[in-house]
């Protein structure tokens, strides 16, 4: 649910930056907001969604027919990730659109190319069910004896070969979302000395985490399944604003005021800060107490927490 959450507010935040920039004069937004609306909101969400779902299902049923029907494109999934968002990203930038969402629509038609070829492999073998954890399984296992025999025969095997593609890409993706993170925060860090703390965020960031969050989460899954306690769990985590950093240095190389410049900076930087520390002392604790109450109970959870 976060990580669907992050990828749609990396790119519907967007026009709203945009916005901002019209109403304080540098950006033009027409008269009474249309062109806001329909260039801004409309052609850069509506493209950049089309282009991505577009080139993600064209790349995933490629990469698997090379490999199913010719043995090729093989032993290249680590990059895969990153040529798919490179691609995604500047097509459609190429047409104005939001790279951000492309990006992220890129990455949900390869998983959904994944879900459907391992579906009809299946079926086809007449086997129950889907075997995407069975292959998911066998790739962890030739992934971690470094087999490459065998992880080439599960990337060309008919049923395996779009979960092995899966499982690869995602266990890059984790480790290149760590590593981008952890510069981000690292170079936020760096950059602390030199903010001006403003009041407003006294105020602004303790509303934004425990009212403004939490209602907006509540809102977004109204009648959906999620129970009180994961709705609880969404809405105090999950800010932390690295994708906020971009809108803010783009905000600042497209004539964001100076006069708001240090306030916007100061309050941006006191919610990721806040966010970093109070989210990251609290993941565990309420982690392993979620985890305890779907598994069994406090002390089964008091176990496994010592353990």
């Amino acid at each position: 649910a976060l990580t669907g959450e992050g990828g749609l507010n990396d790119g519907t935040a967007f026009p709203f930056v945009f916005l901002g920039l019209g109403l304080l004069g540098v950006h033009e937004i027409g008269s009474y907001g249309w062109r806001w609306v329909a260039v801004d909101v409309l052609w850069a969400s509506g493209v950049g969604l089309a282009i991505g779902a577009l080139l993600g299902a064209c790349v995933g049923r490629l990469v698997l027919y090379l490999r199913q029907a010719h043995r090729e494109a093989v032993g290249y999934d680590n990059f895969l990730a990153l040529g798919l968002v490179a691609l995604a990203y500047g097509s459609a930038l190429l047409m104005h659109a939001a790279g951000f969402l492309a990006a992220f629509a890129a990455g949900v038609a390869l998983r959904h190319v994944e879900h459907t070829a391992t579906a009809r492999a299946a079926q086809q073998a007449g086997a129950k069910g889907s075997t995407s954890a069975e292959s998911t399984e066998l790739a962890e296992q030739a992934n971690a004896t470094a087999d490459l025999p065998q992880c080439e025969a599960l990337a060309t095997h008919p049923q395996h070969a779009s979960a092995f593609m899966a499982h690869a890409v995602l266990s890059f993706n984790e480790q290149i979302d760590r590593l981008g993170e952890f510069t981000a925060v690292l170079v936020l860090g760096l950059l602390l000395w030199a903010v001006t703390w403003p009041l407003d965020a006294w105020w602004f960031v303790p509303l934004l985490l425990l009212a403004i969050r939490p209602v907006a989460v509540a809102i977004g899954l109204a009648g959906t399944r999620t129970s009180a306690t994961q709705k609880r769990l969404i809405g105090w985590f999950g800010i932390r604003g690295i994708g906020s950093l971009y809108y803010l240095f783009y905000a600042i190389n497209h004539g964001l005021p100076a006069a708001l410049t240090d306030q916007i900076v100061g309050i941006a930087a006191t919610v990721i800060v806040t966010s970093i520390v109070a989210h990251g002392i609290s993941v565990t604790p309420l982690m392993n107490r979620y985890r305890g109450e779907r598994e069994g109970g406090p002390a089964e959870a008091a176990d496994r927490a010592a353990d």
